[in-house]
């Protein structure tokens, strides 16, 4: 790429091998590659996922209400490798025809429901269980609102800053300076209302709450994107004070580890297909055993 100002042609024409980093996995084109039916496992929630932000948002949930003791939600959760394009395998399509992840079947149901898009299973598992959503209308509403801020702002954090900053081929002063303004605003949005609230939609832990941490926790505490310093994120001291609180959450700690393949290899839960598995089939584990 040169550094010479770009002049869109008259007609876009598709360059596979620009985009940096995960520019193998995105087409401008829809639908399967390939035939590849998905795994089911015995439980009635059926999760296809990785742990990316958007991923473990979902696992979360679902820990959380396993916590709660709310036993319908016990969870197969298949490991999908985006690197790899098991996305576009057609089993995959037909839950999610937009090929992210996550997506979710409920197999109790008759028949099955599918859900894609990570804000509409937080909101699907939450009328389902009845838990970590306000039943006072005014606070619902609040919620919901916090919830559909995390929609629309973490493309502008992931697919703007992060992949700008983190993941561009080459790196460019506007987009960056661009979406780290953006990125900023949010992070003061954020830290303004954690400032007058205990958690994001008020006195109550929700499903705003389990939306939003993946992403925003994650990037002030370094977690992704190494760009907590340029952020100057030790600024946000409601967003840190927030975020540590959570990450103590037994919940929300079992939860980042489901689908997880990079890291420690004790917080690596490949698959996950019943609550015991935390306890024996992290990749520690697993690789200790291998070697015996």
């Amino acid at each position: 790429m040169s550094n010479d100002i770009y002049t869109p042609p008259k007609v876009w024409e598709w360059d596979q091998e620009n985009g940096g980093a995960f520019a193998k996995i995105n087409r401008p084109v829809a639908g399967p590659t390939h035939e590849k039916e998905l795994p089911v496992g015995q439980h009635p929630l059926q999760l296809y996922s990785l742990a990316t932000p958007n991923g473990v948002k979902v696992t979360i949930m679902l820990e959380e209400l396993l916590a709660l003791g709310k036993t319908g939600a016990e969870y197969d959760a298949h490991l999908i490798k985006i690197t790899e394009g098991d996305q576009f395998g057609s089993g995959f399509v037909g839950v999610n025809p937009n090929s992210k992840i996550p997506a979710m079947l409920d197999n109790s149901t008759s028949p099955s429901t599918r859900i894609f898009e990570s804000g509409s299973i937080l909101l699907y598992l939450a009328e389902k269980f009845h838990a970590f959503i306000p039943n006072d209308p005014a606070k619902r509403t609040e919620c919901l609102s916090w919830l559909f801020w995390q929609m629309g702002s973490a493309p502008m954090l992931g697919g703007g800053f992060g992949h700008f900053y983190a993941y561009a081929p080459e790196k460019y002063a506007y987009p960056i300076n661009r979406y780290t303004m953006e990125v900023k605003r949010q992070l003061d949005v954020l830290d303004r209302q954690l400032g007058e609230n205990r958690y994001i939609a008020g006195d109550d832990y929700s499903i705003a709450d389990i939306a939003i941490w993946p992403w925003y926790g994650a990037l002030v505490t370094n977690k992704v994107y190494e760009a907590a310093e340029f952020l100057e994120a030790h600024k946000y001291k409601n967003v840190l004070r927030w975020t540590h609180e959570l990450e103590q959450r037994p919940a929300v700690k079992r939860g980042r580890m489901v689908n997880r393949t990079w890291g420690d290899p004790a917080e690596q839960l490949h698959e996950r297909h019943d609550a015991s598995d935390f306890e024996t089939k992290t990749q520690d584990k697993l690789g200790a055993s291998a070697e015996q």
